[in-house]
């Protein structure tokens, strides 16, 4: 409840910002210190400290792994803010209105990593998606953005659509709202088999996963970089957090039907977003499909819901933030978006070369960064589960086509001849960003650091 209520203050608080202060650099500074704020007292929830005491049983329901949850969803925003902060005052002159958006989109996800009732779920997702709908359309100038901005903003409610079907089917069935409190009969009737399909493509659209996923690479390629980062990390993620809060109950453990539906969805989610960006030559739209293919991987938790599973996604979860949003900082700085605008990169500058090898090495799920665990614990939750072995196999074979594209940038960053025209970088840029590749690195060796608060 602290998330909600206090993301939701700091939003009123950055929009009254912009009326009384003119240093536009200030408003990055006000946003870091309210997002370090609104983590400790999110870190505090864990330990029993609530600003307000209501009772939200039949609404919310605050348990550790989505208090954890939002405590990455956090930390990574702030890192976001920290690190893309300049890049967000180029795009147009409403700084504050943009950073309150962000604000405004972390309220939907404290909802959504703890609602126990339909209802909530509705709202917690209308409150992720409106402002990105903006957002994505910040940029008055280009009409790329624009475009994207409409695309998805039509996209998006048309899924709103299929969502309130789906919750319409399952009242209909039920009585209620509330999760737990659905007939826990042996068998789906065919109206709540219907409205569990609806719910499940809907969030699905959100969560760019195929075939649903159409939308995502015009979107992010034709939004601002920088909040194509925001939208690729913290929102996707949260998403799935989504999606394990409904599968955990009974959903989660019917077996036959539902188990071939998710299964059929992660083989061919790992296979478009991977194949696709193979082909790719901007480097923007080869994270997009990317971002589509991490998705695959994600739901191996939703297809198996144990604790390998939800250990795995707070693992990837942090993982695929940090690395995603390291990158889109430094593409966020660049003009040549291509594979040949990283020629020659690792010698004129080594140190952004280095780090942003670290963050694709983590994508890709090599041994020594937090992407490998990452995906261990997603594969070895369906070792796990005892059946559909094979669809580990498939999830190894698309990581290694995950990693043919992500080495086409190292190699053109070390193994090639240009020019990289990039700007001058401050002091405080790379010491975060060489910290955000140190995080990875040891949460790639000691994994339990982040997990072991679980279980606390």
């Amino acid at each position: 409840m602290n998330t909600i209520i206090l993301s939701a203050i700091f939003g009123v608080v950055m929009m009254l910002s912009g009326v009384f202060i003119n240093n536009r650099s200030a408003f990055r500074h006000i946003a870091a210190i309210c997002l370090l704020i609104l983590l400790g007292f999110n870190i505090a929830e864990v330990r029993g400290f609530h600003l307000l005491n209501i009772n939200t049983k039949y609404f919310l329901q605050f348990d550790k792994f989505g208090l954890l949850f939002n405590s990455i969803c956090i930390f990574s925003t702030l890192i976001y803010v920290l690190l893309s902060g300049r890049e967000i005052e180029k795009i147009g002159k409403n700084t504050p209105d943009c950073l309150a958006l962000i604000f405004f989109v972390l309220c939907g996800i404290g909802i959504v990593t703890s609602y126990s009732n339909l209802l909530m779920l509705f709202i917690g997702i209308e409150i992720i998606s409106i402002p990105l709908y903006i957002l994505t359309g910040s940029d008055k100038r280009n009409l790329k953005g624009n475009e994207a901005s409409l695309k998805y903003f039509l996209m998006g409610a048309f899924s709103t659509g299929i969502m309130l079907m789906g919750i319409a089917l399952l009242y209909g069935n039920s009585g209620t709202f509330v999760i737990d409190a659905f007939t826990a009969t042996p068998k789906l009737s065919y109206m709540e088999a219907m409205g569990l399909v609806l719910l499940f493509i809907s969030i699905s659209f959100k969560a760019s996963v195929a075939p649903f996923h159409f939308w995502t690479p015009d979107v992010y390629d034709g939004a601002p970089t920088v909040f194509t980062s925001f939208m690729a990390t913290v929102v996707k993620v949260a998403i799935f957090a989504s999606f394990i809060r409904l599968f955990e109950t009974r959903y989660g453990h019917m077996g036959g039907q539902s188990d071939r539906m998710i299964a059929v969805v992660i083989v061919l989610t790992l296979a478009f977003g991977n194949l696709t960006a193979v082909f790719q030559q901007s480097v923007k739209r080869m994270l997009a499909y990317s971002s589509i293919a991490q998705a695959g991987f994600m739901l191996f938790a939703i297809f198996t819901i144990n604790d390998f599973a939800k250990e795995g996604l707070l693992l990837y979860a942090a993982a695929y933030c940090l690395s995603t949003i390291g990158i889109f900082a430094v593409l966020a700085k660049m003009e040549d978006l291509t594979l040949d605008g990283f020629n020659g990169m690792g010698k004129s500058q080594p140190l952004i070369a280095a780090l942003l090898t670290v963050f694709l090495l983590s994508l890709a799920g090599i041994p020594l960064t937090a992407g490998f665990f990452a995906k261990y614990y997603m594969l070895a939750a369906v070792v796990k589960s005892g059946h559909y072995i094979g669809l580990v196999i498939i999830g190894v074979l698309f990581a290694a086509v995950s990693a043919y594209y992500y080495f086409k940038v190292i190699q053109a960053m070390y193994f090639k001849d240009g020019s990289v025209s990039f700007p001058v970088t401050t002091p405080q840029f790379r010491y975060l960003l060489f910290s955000v590749a140190a995080v990875i690195i040891i949460l790639g060796i000691f994994p339990n650091l982040l997990l072991q608060f679980l279980y606390f």
